[in-house]
């Protein structure tokens, strides 16, 4: 039941659950699809944080942003290889 009146005197106002150093808290709208296989992934491995993982290939793509093509090319075709043998 409700009461008539609550005292909110010692009352802090801002999120539940702090921000952890380092971090930022945003809103981003990502399509359906893609958080749902981001979810299955999570899933997959056995458990975790799908936004961590999100968090994880955006630094991935960060890292290689400034590889050549043929550095790409190269890294791909040896990755390949490592997995036929």
């Amino acid at each position: 039941m409700m009461r008539k009146e609550y005292d909110f005197s010692k009352a802090k106002r801002g999120p539940a659950v702090p921000v952890p150093t380092g971090k930022t808290r945003i809103t981003i709208r990502l399509d359906d699809d893609i958080v749902e296989w981001f979810k299955t992934q999570v899933e997959a491995a056995g458990g975790g944080n799908y936004q961590s993982l999100i968090n994880a290939v955006l630094r991935e793509h960060m890292r290689r942003a400034d590889e050549s093509l043929e550095k790409t090319l190269r890294r791909v075709l040896r990755e390949e290889l490592k997995r036929a043998s």
